[in-house]
């Protein structure tokens, strides 16, 4: 996964070690925690997508 262009958000602070960071390529969206960059889950625009739409919604909210 070296090969990989990482990006984080620019709310993120620049010496900060615990940022997502995210990476598009042809074979979909890349995501990772930077304090744990061997660790990568890999999805798709769509599905990512979905999941921003119910992070932002509250659909999540709820404790188990």
């Amino acid at each position: 996964m070296s090969d990989l262009t990482w990006r984080k958000s620019s709310f993120s602070e620049a010496a900060a070690a615990n940022c997502m960071e995210l990476a598009a390529t042809s074979g979909g969206i890349h995501i990772r925690e930077s304090d744990e960059p061997d660790a990568v889950v890999r999805t798709t625009p769509a599905a990512l997508g979905v999941f921003i739409r119910a992070v932002k919604a509250g659909r999540l909210d709820r404790t188990l």
